[in-house]
């Protein structure tokens, strides 16, 4: 057994130092792959932010029609000119998105129990590399359970995903996935975003949590944080402002955009907090200027 005399415990993020292996490239931890993962990142992240807006519309996959969603041919035209990236199945983008809309495309390509089941969290690969790279995604993404019954497959499933993505140079986002039965607290997130990245993901995708600065730092690639449950307009707001000067590369909006009663100004305030600097309180003036105008 080591010798445990003199062992370092305490733990310490530098979170007042940038992330340092990043020479040439603007993207965390990207600084060491080829051309074509870096133009792919570079489609998701914005060259000038450094940070991108995610639209979620990938509910119907366990949840069907989900309200505010019922409509993809109308929604996702009208949001497009103010997210950076859309996150569907490969069903919803190709019947639903034009292609003209020149949007990234994050393609989910697990899947597995719908919510009629309690367990979530045993999921298989449904996309093969060859559909991904027809539908010329700029990512895939995994759901990836840590700590709950199914993290063995599902971690199986990231891998496999990850390995297939690095032969035709497409980045995999691994999505935190949050059981009902785990804590959202920063010592789990701490563990599932340190593992999905040590993975080989370029990406990932994970919840606010206390500390969350320290999420942030011990991740070695952007993390890009999801809305979660619906939250009045004024806390999504506050919601995105807050986990992007903690550290976050982006967020991920879903449910907060698309079941909001003005869903294309809410994007438009969101994209203005993330992308130019606006404060909780500016993105929420600016959100009434448009809704009250």
């Amino acid at each position: 057994m080591a010798d445990l005399e003199g062992l370092k415990v305490a733990k310490d993020y530098h979170q007042e130092i940038p992330f340092a292996n990043q020479n040439g490239f603007y993207v965390k931890g990207a600084n060491s792959l080829d051309w074509g993962m870096k133009r792919h990142l570079s489609n998701i992240f914005n060259p000038k932010s450094g940070k991108t807006v995610m639209f979620a519309f990938d509910h119907g996959y366990f949840m069907g029609s989900t309200a505010g969603l019922e409509r993809l041919d109308l929604l996702l035209p009208k949001l497009a000119p103010y997210v950076d990236c859309f996150m569907g199945t490969r069903g919803a983008i190709r019947s639903s998105v034009a292609p003209e809309l020149c949007r990234a495309v994050a393609l989910r390509v697990t899947s597995g129990s719908s919510m009629l089941q309690d367990d979530l969290s045993h999921e298989v690969v449904a996309v093969d590399i060859e559909d991904a790279i027809r539908m010329n995604a700029d990512c895939m993404a995994s759901q990836t359970f840590i700590g709950a019954d199914g993290q063995l497959s599902s971690i199986d499933n990231l891998s496999r995903i990850i390995n297939a993505g690095m032969r035709y140079s497409i980045p995999t986002l691994g999505v935190c996935a949050v059981g009902k039965d785990m804590e959202r607290t920063d010592r789990f997130f701490k563990l599932a975003t340190r593992i999905i990245a040590e993975m080989g993901c370029q990406i990932v995708k994970s919840y606010d949590c206390e500390n969350f600065e320290e999420v942030a730092a011990a991740c070695p690639v952007p993390i890009v944080v999801a809305g979660g449950k619906k939250l009045p307009e004024r806390e999504a707001l506050h919601l995105a402002y807050d986990v992007i000067q903690k550290g976050a590369a982006g967020v991920d909006m879903g449910r907060n955009i698309f079941q909001s009663t003005h869903p294309v100004e809410m994007a438009m305030a969101v994209s203005k907090i993330v992308h130019e600097g606006l404060t909780d309180a500016q993105g929420w003036e600016f959100f009434q200027d448009l809704t009250h105008a």
